[in-house]
């Protein structure tokens, strides 16, 4: 026999509620990110846009939705009714307008906010791979997420309030905080002392450019750049002696190389130009030829297998063992040098609006658009009464699910199957309502009658 079904989103059960997977409700931090990168019309965006949102997809990895696919047809509404049971955080939007403007939408699940972006400049990974002399194609790189590092997104107090008092164009404090903080929750948090160096195979770097004091219109930009980390251990002995040493090597083997092999010395003065600057001796500095610097190398902990040994045995071990001043994690410290490959894409990014919602609602922010505080406080005022009436609409709703519950109730009838009375919380827009966690979908786009669309 068939089990009996029964509704989950409007009815709640014996016990109480029962959250739909994925919508149970979390503690703040306690959600893993997770996003999905979206095509707003699918191919008509073009083949340039899709593939960046394949790059970006690909950046995003792997916790992403990497195999999605968009058609003509689905609209925002189904991405983000579905958002909730697959426990997506985060939604990238990209859109191309009819002039041919860039946009996309860093949207927070399921109330928002979400950060509106024109994207000025981009170059796909398949252009970075053509331009670079020693490309690094991906390969385990994309198994863990990568290092977030961000640059110059906050402004300084002092600059900040010297810059308010100058003009109310400029980006509010809170409203840097804010992006800082969208971006950071793009990827799960990490312990610095805990993470083992060879688990961070990537890195996204993000920089604010910075805008001049006394610009008229100051902007928010952002450079976005997509890398590769790789790591070995630092040899000891520099790059100029081993190239030397290689060159006497070559002449006692009497092997034939080719001249462009040795270093030319002929046009220096000392021995000693060559070895403070080796690339002295070919006229030019390559940096994908040079090796790690010293400020590119760090030390970190080596790893080392240890013999299980009862408490006697690893007393008489450390009884025997020389006592170290520098303490006993300093024998066990090797040197690293990092070097970084650039995988892509590059996004040149413009803020120009900040919503209070799920791609709708207040707008918070606008590059082009300012208001006096009289006019915020109309615009306060509307947006509030619409949540009012959204407020009363729901628990109408309600009340009609319950009253229709103890009228079958008194007749003996059993509970209907989901979608026989087709008692679903559904708002004036036909939209349904989410119980589990208060979501309750984006609301219509319409014009706002405070006129902070563009």
């Amino acid at each position: 026999m068939a089990k009996k079904r029964i509704k989950k989103r409007t009815h709640l059960a014996v016990g109480g509620r029962q959250p739909l997977p994925g919508n149970v409700p979390s503690k703040p931090g306690e959600r893993t990110p997770k996003s999905m990168v979206i095509r707003i019309g699918a191919s008509d965006v073009g083949p340039s846009i899709s593939q960046l949102v394949h790059d970006v997809r690909s950046m995003m990895e792997p916790a992403t939705a990497t195999r999605l696919k968009e058609r003509r047809s689905n609209k925002l509404r189904d991405y983000t009714t579905m958002a909730g049971p697959l426990g997506v955080s985060h939604l990238l939007l990209f859109s191309r307008s009819e002039t041919g403007n860039v946009q996309m939408r860093l949207a927070v699940t399921p109330r928002g906010p979400t950060l509106c972006f024109r994207v000025e400049k981009y170059s796909l990974c398949k252009d970075i791979y053509k331009s670079m002399k020693r490309p690094k194609s991906g390969g385990n790189e994309y198994l863990s997420s990568p290092l977030l590092v961000m640059n110059n997104f906050s402004t300084p107090a002092a600059k900040a309030d010297d810059d308010t008092a100058k003009s109310s164009k400029n980006i509010p404090k809170h409203l840097e905080s804010l992006t800082t903080t969208i971006f950071q929750s793009l990827f799960p948090p990490i312990n610095p002392a805990a993470t083992p160096l060879r688990s961070i195979k990537r890195t996204l770097l993000l920089d604010r450019v910075s805008t001049p004091s006394d610009a008229e219109n100051p902007s928010y930009v952002l450079n976005l750049r997509h890398y590769a980390i790789e790591t070995r251990t630092a040899k000891s002995v520099p790059k100029a002696l081993r190239k030397l040493d290689a060159a006497e090597r070559i002449v006692h083997a009497n092997e034939k190389r080719k001249r462009s092999g040795l270093p030319n010395l002929g046009k220096l003065e000392d021995v000693a130009d060559y070895l403070l600057d080796p690339h002295a001796a070919d006229g030019f500095t390559s940096g994908s030829e040079s090796e790690p610097e010293t400020d590119a190398e760090v030390e970190v902990l080596a790893e080392e297998t240890k013999k299980v040994q009862s408490r006697a045995q690893l007393k008489k071990t450390r009884e025997a063992a020389p006592t170290d001043r520098r303490g006993p994690a300093a024998k066990h410290v090797q040197r690293k040098g990092i070097k970084m490959h650039e995988l892509g894409p590059r996004m040149r990014l413009r803020l120009t609006k900040v919503e209070e919602g799920l791609c709708a609602g207040k707008v918070m922010w606008h590059e082009y658009i300012h208001k006096s505080k009289e006019e915020l406080k109309q615009m306060d005022a509307v947006h509030a009464k619409r949540r009012q009436e959204k407020e009363m609409r729901k628990a109408e709703q309600k009340a009609n699910v319950e009253k229709k519950r103890k009228e079958r109730k008194a007749r003996g009838e059993p509970e209907p199957e989901e979608g026989e009375d087709g008692e679903d919380l559904v708002d004036e827009d036909g939209e349904q309502l989410w119980e589990d966690d208060g979501y309750d979908g984006p609301e219509e786009e319409e014009d706002d009658e405070d006129g902070m669309e563009e």
